[in-house]
């Protein structure tokens, strides 16, 4: 028995050196599985956009706002914006607080009267929301100390948008909407051509009439199906059970699911092309979902990130789809305010899927 036992370890460990591509992954996936969890993994809440809107334009009133400046908690975006621009900007998603100061604030504070200055935030992330109100408490509370020794005559009143419970499920939901389409896509796609070719029927497909890219789509449509069936449950669920409120259209995030299946379709069917067996599909895949969920700001706000961080999330399909499900969802958003994500997944579907189609029809042919 320890005999036959020991021989099938050896033979396990032989075709796992065997195999290159494997053997590669499982050397270098942990080590780039730390170094993102090790930046990306961050609860700490830092350098939330701030925009001003100053009418009171007196020497006290850029004071308070050089205040918000000092720490790594605000960047104050001093812009000239009219109030009536607010809307839009935090439904596209530029704004995340904004900081408004009365006209009258100078005045009643030399008069030591109580005066209270505004912050409106963007609820949809509750954990920030909640962190950013207490910063610019504390913030205001040190202001008054410095400017007249005295406990503060000066208040916070906050409003946030999206999320007035500060339900931290509110922002959580959408997040796991966009995961599980990505997954679900990436994972069967890039393992349904691999079992196929495995079981030896890929062989048997290709000598039948059928085209290669009649084989692509017939591929891949039935997991853009199951992916939105997918779509479709989260949703209910998250409006049926957890009470999330939906405000956009219904049409318009089927319509950008669609764009975006395009990205993961593609993601899967190039992981097929390059893979000879299902192991490999799999852990190709699960590295790439566990890279999408990291850098997409489902858990972690990008700007809490390292900034070349930042930069590289750039290149994740899924933190644009994130912020059109959230901003859909919870903001109503229309696809004016969501251009600046729909366009780099146009990028993505076009530019993706047309190299792993021509890679797969290639191999087909």
């Amino acid at each position: 028995m320890f005999r036959a036992l020991r021989g099938l370890i050896r033979k396990e460990f032989i075709q796992i050196f065997r195999d290159k591509i494997m053997l590669r992954l499982i050397v270098a996936m942990p080590l780039i599985q730390m170094v993102l969890f090790g930046y990306v993994a961050n609860t700490e809440v830092k350098y939330l956009d701030l925009d001003i809107y100053d009418f009171d334009q007196s020497p006290l009133s850029r004071d308070l706002i050089n205040s918000c400046r000092a720490g790594d908690y605000f960047v104050p975006n001093t812009t000239a914006l009219p109030l009536k621009a607010m809307e839009a900007e935090f439904a596209s998603g530029k704004s995340e607080m904004a900081l408004v100061i009365p006209e009258d604030f100078s005045e009643r504070m030399q008069k030591g009267e109580r005066v209270a200055v505004g912050l409106i935030s963007d609820g949809t992330n509750a954990n920030s929301t909640a962190i950013g109100i207490s910063y610019m408490a504390q913030i205001a509370q040190k202001f008054t100390m410095r400017q007249f020794e005295v406990r503060s005559p000066v208040s916070v009143s906050y409003r946030m948008l999206y999320n007035p419970e500060v339900e931290s499920v509110y922002f959580m939901v959408p997040g796991i909407v966009a995961a599980l389409l990505t997954m679900i896509t990436v994972i069967l796609t890039s393992m349904a051509v691999v079992r196929e070719r495995e079981n030896g029927t890929l062989e048997q497909l290709l000598v039948t009439p059928i085209s290669s890219m009649t084989l692509l789509f017939g591929k891949t449509i039935p997991f853009a199906v199951l992916g939105l069936v997918e779509l479709v449950i989260a949703l209910a669920v998250g409006i049926i059970w957890f009470g999330i409120p939906f405000m956009g259209s219904p049409l318009l995030l089927v319509g950008l699911s669609l764009l975006y299946l395009l990205t993961t379709l593609g993601v899967g069917l190039f992981f097929s092309t390059v893979t000879s067996t299902q192991q490999q599909a799999m852990f190709f895949a699960w590295f790439f979902s566990i890279f999408a969920l990291l850098t997409s700001g489902f858990f972690t706000p990008i700007a809490n990130m390292p900034s070349w961080m930042q930069t590289l999330t750039y290149i994740n399909p899924m933190r644009f789809f994130t912020e059109i499900a959230r901003g859909i969802i919870l903001k109503g958003s229309t696809a004016i305010d969501l251009w600046p994500n729909i366009y780099p997944l146009i990028i993505f579907g076009v530019v993706i899927f047309g190299f792993a189609a021509m890679r797969f029809t290639k191999r087909a042919a």
